[in-house]
């Protein structure tokens, strides 16, 4: 299995694509520190899935947005399993709404979710990796959004995964040559986030896709499973797109 003896951190796991990416690590032997913020009895029914596969997971309610919070939540990971080879930043969120209505609260809590969570992360675990010599990998979930603007109404979305993307190649530097760091931008994905997306805009956004349909969740967590393998072992500053071809092609 590709991660046997390995453990992985992924942030907003309780659910969605981060659910998805816990279990197929897992599925390849990982132990897992899930983590959420709010919907604790979701993450204990993922962890129990874990154990089921037979491999291990503990919970951590964690707000990500809280440096305080990341680095007392990464101390209990390594405390319980003794280190973190694999991180996973997926937590994020996003106001749906106009630019002048918009307040000052909302653009900032959007940006510590999304990016300075990631900043949090990225420089508690590679501090652990870096003193125990671990040959690491970071995986930051990303958007499409971060490439191409969807919709302005999203602009504190879309600015956030634009830094995330820069983040993702700087820290690739940085933390080169043993810490691997990339990023995964998904395009339009299955998840609870887009389930009430009106019927006739997802009409039209699936006409573009040039697979003619939506990511599911475990499509993504596999790519995420290959950038975090040593099958990926020469990738580092990437950000990869799994959008299903979006060019805006229609019949």
């Amino acid at each position: 299995m590709r991660f046997e003896n390995k453990v992985a951190l992924v942030t907003g796991s309780s659910r969605g694509i981060g659910k998805a990416i816990a279990l197929e690590l897992a599925k390849e032997g990982a132990k897992l520190i899930i983590n959420c913020s709010k919907t604790k009895e979701d993450g204990l029914n993922v962890v129990k899935e874990i154990q089921k596969m037979g491999s291990d997971a503990i919970l951590i309610k964690c707000d990500v947005s809280s440096e305080d919070d990341v680095k007392a939540m990464v101390k209990e990971g390594v405390d319980k399993f003794g280190k973190i080879d694999i991180l996973v930043n997926n937590a994020g969120i996003v106001y749906d709404i106009p630019f002048f209505e918009k307040t000052s609260e909302q653009w900032k809590e959007t940006i510590n979710t999304n990016l300075m969570s990631m900043v949090y992360c990225c420089k508690e675990v590679a501090l652990r990796m870096k003193e125990q010599k671990i040959k690491g990998s970071i995986v930051n979930i990303s958007s499409t959004n971060g490439i191409n603007c969807f919709h302005p109404d999203s602009m504190d979305y879309d600015v956030t995964k634009a830094g995330v993307n820069l983040l993702t190649e700087d820290l690739a530097m940085e933390l080169a040559p043993m810490i691997r760091v990339n990023a995964v931008a998904p395009g339009w994905v299955n998840t609870k986030i887009n389930a009430d997306l009106p019927k006739n805009f997802v009409e039209e956004e699936v006409k573009k896709i040039y697979v003619r349909r939506f990511a599911e969740p475990k499509e993504i967590a596999k790519v995420v499973s290959f950038l975090a393998s040593e099958e990926a072992s020469f990738v580092t500053g990437s950000i990869i797109k799994v959008d299903g071809g979006y060019g805006g092609w229609s019949e």
